[in-house]
């Protein structure tokens, strides 16, 4: 293999065949791109399960729950698969829930979050039956108590926190600090008032507390903290109240290794971080809730990755090169917003030796649309298939039409098969909801 240093990012269905083209899960990357057209996300079927069951083997014993976090990336057949894995799922909004619901995932399983649900959001998950409401703010409290009045039981409620840890992140993606717009700050009286007024609605009953300390988290000490915090709250309100919080809630965050010499922890290291530190919190406390967290980007970004075509390539002498791609920021947001980086290689001559420095220009009339700068490769030539890896999460989900552009195609690859997950939009597509004069 040529030395781009990818080979570190390539799963165990992964491989380069004899003809030197990329296989994902068994898929000649060179064929699907030949059957689907690109921009093409590709997922590894046996990585998305095989993280889930990571995640369950390690944490969900003794009542312990995994959500998986809808807003990394969802669709009706990757709910399907998260449904036969027995995993529970977040979701933040009304367009979440009705893809669960379109996929018949159990509604029990699910968790309902955002700081900002409507009160059509929310009767719409009381209608479909939802177990777990997570409250973010008192007017999403107050619009829930209403609501709850006309429920056909109690509605099991979590209350979200900031626990004021600085996750060390970027700062777009940090959530747990104290003027994170999200959950109950720890320090004011918001949070007194609405568990007092909680335990004593009959409408409602009080599970416990949930926080989120941020995203893509490469320092297992911050969750420490963390469920110490969190467990230190449910303290104060049980002996304030002489109520016993039956949920504690720590969200998700686990990082992933976008480049190949990044470094992360592993699912295993995350779980038995939260298990040893709750265990010595529950002993400390006379406390023993259920634990619940809600992985997403650390399930689903390594399962995928997406296939361009190279179109222009445009030198400038002794500055750089540059190679635009027919996808971008419209299907990649990221690097333009998080200045996140990516590694790639050619997908057709995976074999061939590097022989220069390119930077991967996406087709948006931007400046900012970059996807990757400076990155080794063998010669690049207009037409060959760059293949983008850890594209799983916040990707699809975060696509966008600007200029007009569709989305991609989404397929999921197993043992050799691939099946559509999402079609890919067209020009009809584009204008079905716009109106002539």
């Amino acid at each position: 293999m040529a030395s781009t240093n990818c080979e570190k990012l390539l799963t165990a269905t992964d491989r380069i065949n004899e003809f030197g083209h990329l296989e994902i899960g068994g898929c000649d990357v060179v064929r699907l791109v030949e059957q689907y057209g690109t921009p093409l996300i590709v997922y590894d079927e046996t990585l998305i399960r095989d993280n889930c069951r990571r995640y369950t083997k390690s944490l969900a014993k003794d009542g312990h729950r995994v959500a998986y976090a809808g807003k990394a990336f969802l669709c009706v057949a990757l709910c399907q698969i998260l449904a036969e894995e027995g995993m529970f799922l977040d979701v933040v909004s009304g367009g979440e829930l009705y893809t669960a619901l379109t996929a018949k995932f159990p509604v029990e399983r699910i968790y309902f979050h955002g700081n900002n649900k409507s009160a059509d959001e929310i009767a719409m998950g009381i209608k479909a039956g939802v177990a777990h409401f997570v409250v973010d703010n008192l007017y999403e409290y107050s619009l829930l108590k209403t609501l709850a009045r006309e429920a056909p039981r109690p509605l099991s409620i979590l209350l979200r926190v900031a626990l004021g840890v600085d996750a060390a992140t970027h700062r777009y993606i940090r959530t747990g600090q104290h003027d994170s717009k999200f959950g109950f700050a720890i320090t004011g009286k918001d949070l007194d008032f609405v568990v007092a007024g909680a335990l004593s609605d009959q409408a409602l009953l009080l599970e416990g507390f949930h926080s989120h300390i941020g995203s893509q988290i490469t320092n297992l000490g911050v969750f420490r903290q963390a469920v110490e915090i969190i467990f230190e709250i449910a303290r104060h309100y049980r002996d304030k109240h002489g109520w016993q919080p039956t949920e504690i809630n720590l969200g998700g965050g686990l990082g992933v290794k976008y480049l190949p010499d990044d470094e992360a922890s592993s699912i295993e290291d995350l779980t038995g971080l939260i298990l040893e530190t709750a265990a010595k919190q529950m002993a400390a406390g006379g406390l023993s809730p259920r634990l619940t967290i809600e992985p997403g980007r650390s399930i689903i970004a390594p399962a995928g990755t997406t296939l361009y075509t190279v179109g222009s390539i445009k030198n400038i002498p002794e500055v750089r090169t540059y190679v635009a791609v027919d996808g971008g920021m419209t299907d990649n947001p990221r690097t333009a917003l998080y200045q996140a980086k990516y590694a790639c290689m050619l997908a057709n001559r995976a074999t061939e030796p590097n022989e220069g420095v390119y930077s991967i220009a996406g087709k948006s009339c931007e400046s900012g649309d970059m996807l990757i700068w400076d990155h080794p490769l063998p010669a690049v030539k207009s037409e060959d298939i760059l293949a983008v890896f850890v594209t799983g999460a916040y990707n699809y989900s975060m696509a966008s039409n600007y200029n007009r552009l569709p989305r991609p195609a989404v397929v999921l690859v197993k043992d050799g098969t691939a099946s559509i997950m999402i079609e890919r939009e067209t020009y009809a597509d584009l204008v079905r909801l716009d109106r002539k004069r």
